[in-house]
């Protein structure tokens, strides 16, 4: 018997899935049990990226400022971190690594460009992410399975969102309608009609999640802070209602799923124009902060009215963002205003930790099921999210030494 066919014959597998999202804070590292009805999470922690190795990751992510050479470099340099991280995450928790049985990595996204560019007489759309996954097996002797977005680009998606796989299977719920909103450096949700199958189910990014206010959030404090812990800067100024307009004017919020974005939309670029243009109308620095807060609360509650069924019981959130408080205090008011619940009242909006998921392990833990699933030779991908043509087995395999 094979490697691979010994994996995917096992009932369960200790999987570590790795992730660094568009805010390019460090690599999330999630070590699960994953049977046929059960997971189990064992292990999960964060482990930052140096400051300087985040600033060069960012600047390799801003269209225009990228060397071929720096891309060629940071890509094996990333495969060092991750490989790197998921050691520390597993000795911190007393985790044995000859216990793994299978990494799945995202990597890092540099470049994003779902709506594509011209190539012959069509348009060709493309997604890169580094991180190079044969270090990574290399330096853990473990099988690998990344660069998980490129086969459903292939097959005609836009390779992303690729967690609603794992949200359909953990979160599915036979008598309530759930959204799964994650609020990552760009925010996205996967809708769960009541008692779903697979092919029912809606997910697409709705906009900017913590990018333009970790941005601003550096201009505002003049580079001292990454980011509005608690949404504490946020909370002290006050929504501007004509800026706020403006940016709900934005055209991504109108274009119909399937949809992605990332940087090229809402990079430091848009926010340094954003601040700007707001400073020239004298608006004051944290009412600008508040208002970029509310622009994410607002395009989450406006995407749900605008492409959702109007049948919302709970909305469970994940990602960094669901630890800004101003943020979701926001977001539960604007939702409540909008109404959208299958009953009088608004849905109720919570945390995944309520649900024995932390809020911030549950991209990495999607990345370890859909390596399951790769293994296994099933398809990962949601064409009614990503728009593929067809179902499609994700990612690349590197057999590890075991």
């Amino acid at each position: 018997m094979t490697l691979l066919s010994r994996l995917a014959a096992k009932k369960i597998l200790r999987v570590a899935g790795l992730m660094s999202g568009t805010s390019a804070d460090g690599v999330s590292v999630a070590i699960v049990d994953i049977g046929k009805r059960r997971l189990a999470l064992r292990a999960f922690d964060t482990v930052p990226y140096p400051s300087r190795l985040r600033s060069e990751v960012l600047r390799l992510s801003e269209p225009g400022r990228v060397c071929v050479d720096d891309l060629c470099h940071m890509n094996f340099v990333l495969g060092e971190v991750f490989a790197s991280a998921l050691r520390t995450v597993a000795s911190r928790n007393r985790v044995p690594f000859d216990t793994l049985d299978l990494i799945g990595s995202h990597g890092q996204t540099v470049c994003h460009l779902p709506q594509g560019k011209h190539f012959g007489k069509g348009v060709l759309r493309s997604t890169l992410q580094i991180g190079e996954p044969c270090v990574i097996a290399e330096r853990t002797g473990v099988t690998t399975v990344a660069d998980f977005r490129v086969r459903d680009v292939a097959a005609g998606g836009q390779g992303a969102p690729l967690v609603p796989y794992a949200d359909f299977l953990l979160f599915r719920h036979p008598k309530k309608s759930r959204c799964i909103q994650n609020i990552g450096g760009i925010a996205n949700v996967t809708y769960l009609p009541a008692a779903c199958t697979l092919s029912e189910v809606v997910a697409f990014d709705t906009g900017p999640g913590n990018m333009v206010i970790d941005s601003l959030t550096q201009l505002v404090s003049r580079g001292k802070m990454r980011y509005d812990a608690s949404g504490a800067l946020a909370a002290k100024g006050r929504v501007n209602p004509r800026l706020l307009a403006e940016l709900m004017r934005h055209r991504f919020l109108r274009r119909k799923p399937p949809k992605s974005t990332g940087r090229e939309e809402f990079g430091r670029a848009f926010s340094e124009r954003l601040y700007a243009h707001a400073r020239k109308k004298r608006i004051p620095p944290q009412d600008i902060l508040a208002t970029a807060t509310a622009f994410t609360a607002a395009s989450i509650a406006d995407a749900y009215e605008r492409f959702l069924p109007r049948s919302i019981d709970e909305v469970i959130l994940s990602g960094g963002g669901a630890h800004n408080r101003t943020l979701v205090k926001m977001l539960q008011a604007e939702i409540a205003r909008r109404g959208g619940s299958t009953s009088e009242r608004p849905a109720r909006v919570f945390l995944m930790d309520e649900l024995d998921i932390r809020v911030d392990a549950k991209e990495a833990v999607s990345f370890a099921i859909l390596a399951r699933e790769t293994i296994r030779g099933a398809a990962g991908n949601v064409p009614s999210a990503t728009g593929a043509r067809h179902p499609v087995v994700l990612g690349k395999i590197i057999p590890g030494g075991k």
